[in-house]
């Protein structure tokens, strides 16, 4: 306990624009998970957009390391991202908080629908409202796409352009695993942008 609460004073202390508490967190993750329907990398920028850009619990670049090393593990995206950065954020007990609220939604909508799975299933109603949620969810992917490929152009450097485009052409265009390109990357992210300006 006396561990968790000087965990939670430093944090307190820090330069956040929020402070930061693990019932927020708590909150904050459940609410995301609850109305996230497509998969688990959109939950990433709606993490972004709570904790780094609402709460400043994170910075940005900090966050997308987070997500790739979330992506480079073996598990499920959505829960692997919230376990890393909720241990950033607030150690293990903000892991713990961050993967109980992100399990918890989908936990407790799947037990109702397994009961009633024949009236949800042949409900015009419940298809129309998942389709209006995946419209949603496409245009806030596409948001995030733009704002760090803004980011990237106005840094002018050719390196971090090169490897955007090669990465989204070897995905739709040669449909390359996903994880191989993301190992190629690393690679030269290790070889060629060790300069503090790639920061």
């Amino acid at each position: 306990m006396d561990k968790t609460k000087d965990a939670e004073e430093k944090l307190e202390k820090a330069a956040f624009k929020e402070p930061f508490s693990y019932r927020k967190l708590f909150i904050s993750t459940f609410l995301i998970s609850a109305f996230t329907v497509g998969g688990g990398f959109v939950l990433i920028p709606l993490m972004k957009a709570k904790f780094v850009d609402e709460y400043g619990w994170l910075e940005e670049n900090e966050a997308l390391d987070l997500v790739s090393i979330a992506q480079s593990a073996p598990g499920v995206m959505a829960a692997n991202s919230s376990i890393i950065m909720g241990y950033r954020m607030g150690g293990f007990l903000g892991s713990l908080t961050a993967l109980f609220a992100t399990v918890l939604p989908p936990l407790i909508t799947l037990t109702i629908i397994s009961f009633f799975y024949d009236a949800f299933a042949s409900n015009p109603y419940v298809r129309m409202f998942l389709k209006g949620m995946q419209c949603g969810v496409t245009a806030i992917l596409i948001k995030v796409v733009l704002d760090l490929v803004v980011k990237q152009v106005k840094k002018k450097l050719a390196i971090p352009l090169i490897v955007m485009a090669g990465t989204f052409i070897a995905a739709v265009v040669f449909k390359i695993n996903i994880m191989h390109i993301i190992a190629v990357d690393a690679i030269i992210g290790l070889f060629l942008m060790r300069d503090p300006q790639y920061d």
